[in-house]
């Protein structure tokens, strides 16, 4: 399924970096070239409502809503990811910069170490997130092939990977066709990692 994307959709390797905050509610992250430190995409939560900013402190975090949107620099916005409340398991929405729905994530109910299905709009399966939180470690694969992994290691960078703030290596596998739709849908499944599955 090819998708009209950026080129910067079409790179294999990117640094996920967490805004730090000690009073932080919205979800900010800037993307990086891991070689250059580049900053190739940023990853906003503009408009939370007071009643979810007041959440996101409680123990209640994980059911609320977010709408995340992935830009580049100049402030195209490439993909936006967005969720209602959540009680039981998650399914979050990903839409293209035309606002078309591209894809889905349907949290999978008691899996070991967190899980879900990366689905097409029409809920058929794409490939699953599977993921080890011993080694930090979660992988995109399909019918027993990896297409991307997600990680706090990466030689490259060393120690920068391991301060507070939630910092991630995604690695998108060249079996993963430039200009598909489900580079789009990976690279929006990282943001989920940290909101539907860590918090």
């Amino acid at each position: 399924m090819i998708n009209s994307t950026a080129p910067v959709l079409d790179r294999n390797m990117f640094f996920v970096k967490e805004h730090v905050g000690m009073f932080k509610a919205a979800n900010n992250f800037d993307i990086h070239d891991p070689e250059t430190n580049e900053i190739l995409l940023e990853c906003r939560e503009d408009d939370l409502g007071f009643f979810t900013k007041m959440l996101r402190f409680t123990d209640y975090k994980r059911m609320t809503p977010f709408n995340v949107e992935i830009k580049e620099p100049n402030g195209k916005t490439l993909i936006r990811v967005s969720r209602g409340v959540s009680f039981f398991r998650s399914v979050v929405e990903v839409f293209d910069e035309n606002n078309t729905l591209i894809g889905k994530f349907r949290q999978r109910m008691l899996s070991i170490g967190g899980k879900f299905d990366v689905l097409t709009p029409d809920d058929q399966v794409i490939c699953q997130l599977k993921g080890k939180w011993s080694s930090w470690e979660f992988r995109f694969e399909k019918e027993g092939n990896e297409l991307a992994m997600v990680s706090k290691k990466w030689a490259g960078i060393g120690k920068e990977l391991f301060t507070t703030a939630d910092n991630y290596m995604l690695t998108i596998n060249d079996n993963v066709p430039s200009g598909h739709v489900a580079r789009k849908l990976i690279l929006a499944a990282v943001m989920c990692i940290d909101m539907v599955l860590k918090e």
